[in-house]
């Protein structure tokens, strides 16, 4: 539990997140109102021994010495257990576990979600890389009352950020972060109050935001320069944009993620190599043009500039595929 003494005014919540992400929102709530329990998803096995580690959040309310639950799901005991708490409003940023209908009106305040799109655009699991893959110049963050069916609650509140033309997912995810946590204090502060205003969203316009495979991060090199741009910085770090290299005939092809590109003058088979540009960077034909690849993580190495590339694996530049 939460040792530090808060004024009269905190109100008692419940948080519920799990990526990194989440964390900056719990640490601004944990300053400014009592959080009296996380809900979190499960550890999960990873690294080479495959031991249990446990989430982002987890470890952020382990360090802040808040009570952690990690339920599988909302059953009857998770539920009674959670109204037990008696909140005054639960904080959802992306918990990913559904919570059933009788969880969001439990609390005094009902339960709100942080998420970062202009809703009605881009809900669903993935609105940052979605939101760069489709070229939009700007996004930003939802605060929304909770309701049964996935991103379609009222929003109480929206701050908008500009993309830039050179952002990738991982810059995005960034600076949304902090965003959220600091409209999820704005919009409490209202609700608090009782001067939140709720917009039911315009079911019309909505855009889902589905969750990235690898398979579609694999690149097709007949598609225009900047769609693969977009692409690219969409899914950059994580999971990265790929294509196969192809090695000598006695060879089985390389995978290579793509983390950097720019869109360059030239052109030529889809997928053939161009040569090297400014900087040395590999140079490959797409549908339209070209483009000039920046920076590259072969599989199995560290991310390495694309010159650096060039003068390493030189030989293996004379096909590309986007086939697995």
């Amino acid at each position: 539990m939460n040792s530090a003494v808060k004024d009269a005014a905190a109100l008692r919540i419940v948080f519920m997140g799990t990526p990194d992400f989440a964390v900056p929102s719990l640490v601004r709530l944990v300053a400014a109102h009592r959080v009296i329990a996380v809900y979190c998803q499960p550890p999960r096995r990873q690294g080479r021994g495959m031991r249990l580690t446990p989430h982002a959040v987890h470890k952020a309310a382990d360090a802040l010495n808040i009570e952690v639950k990690t339920p599988l799901q909302f059953d009857a005991d998770a539920i009674a257990e959670l109204a037990a708490l008696n909140a005054d409003l639960l904080v959802v940023v992306a918990y990913g576990l559904i919570l059933p209908e009788a969880v969001l009106g439990m609390a005094r305040y009902g339960a709100i979600n942080g998420h970062a799109s202009l809703l009605p655009r881009w809900r669903g699991a993935a609105p940052i890389a979605r939101a760069i893959e489709a070229g939009d110049t700007a996004t930003g963050v939802s605060i929304m009352q909770m309701a049964p069916t996935l991103d379609t609650g009222d929003v109480i509140l929206q701050k908008r950020l500009a993309i830039g033309g050179a952002d990738t997912g991982g810059d995005l995810y960034a600076r949304l972060a902090d965003l959220t946590a600091a409209a999820l204090l704005e919009a409490i502060a209202e609700i608090d109050a009782g001067t939140a205003t709720r917009t039911p969203q315009n079911d019309a316009e909505a855009t889902y935001a589905r969750k990235i495979s690898d398979a579609e991060c694999a690149l097709d090199f007949t598609l225009p320069s900047r769609v693969l741009r977009n692409k690219i910085r969409a899914f950059a770090p994580r999971p990265g944009a790929w294509v196969m290299m192809a090695q000598a005939a006695t060879e089985a092809p390389m995978r290579l993620t793509i983390l950097e590109a720019e869109i360059v003058e030239g052109g030529g088979e889809a997928g053939a190599f161009l040569g090297v540009g400014v900087d040395g960077a590999p140079m490959l034909a797409t549908g339209d043009g070209a483009l000039a690849l920046l920076r590259v993580k072969p599989a199995g190495k560290a991310a390495m500039s694309g010159r650096d590339f060039v003068n390493g694996y030189a030989p293996l530049l004379r096909v590309v595929r986007s086939d697995a």
